[in-house]
């Protein structure tokens, strides 16, 4: 499947806030957004955004959770519908969708440092589902789901890396982990205030219902 393959530093100077696509280096004064605190491609850090339009504003808010979670606008529109079609606030259940993720989950868990290498440890058949292989990034997890990394994985150098940065992590209140033992148990479905993420959801709503 097609994927971004650009710098990640450039979607967040271009979004212009951190979109915690490095892991661990957003944290710290390597980042780019803090460094370069203006869009790519401008020349100099006086380079100024003209005012959007109602259409960019919403845009922008669109493509900044696109990013965040690294997903295309094909299957980001898909996951918006779907959630149109359930009852309720479809703004909620569409975070909370995006959230259940298996790659964003073994991501909030703290198995991975950053989204794109969870997304890259699924692929490769690192995680379990309820003790079977899931490699695909987009399943849907539900409440009683657990989550583990395989025992033959567990040895290697990017998860005793992985362990360190975990535990400055803040626990999700949707999921219990040990992160001793690689495994994580979805406990609850993520609420909007469990995510998190600074964005307006009303203008994603309102780009996708015109």
């Amino acid at each position: 499947m097609a994927r971004y393959l650009g710098a990640s530093c450039r979607l967040c100077r271009r979004e212009g806030s951190k979109l915690f696509l490095k892991g661990q280096r957003c944290f710290t004064d390597k980042c780019a957004v803090e460094r370069k605190p203006y869009p790519p491609g401008s020349r100099g850090a006086a380079a100024k955004r003209g005012k959007l339009s109602e259409f960019g504003t919403q845009l922008r808010e669109k493509q900044k959770v696109r990013r965040i979670y690294g997903m295309l606008e094909g299957q980001f529109r898909t996951f918006f519908e779907k959630a149109t079609k359930v009852k309720g606030v479809t703004s909620e259940i569409f975070f909370r969708s995006l959230e259940l993720r298996l790659d964003n989950t073994v991501y909030r868990m703290g198995f991975a440092r950053s989204r794109n290498e969870a997304r890259q440890l699924v692929r490769h058949n690192h995680i379990l589902v309820n003790e079977r292989r899931l490699n695909i990034p987009s399943a849907q997890l539900k409440v009683g789901d657990v989550v583990r990394v395989t025992e033959k994985s567990q040895t290697k150098v990017v998860f005793s890396e992985v362990k360190d940065v975990a535990a400055q992590r803040p626990p999700m209140a949707w999921c219990e982990v040990d992160h001793e033992k690689f495994i994580g148990k979805v406990i609850a479905n993520p609420t909007r205030e469990d995510i998190q993420i600074p964005v307006k959801e009303r203008l994603i709503v309102e780009l996708y219902s015109k």
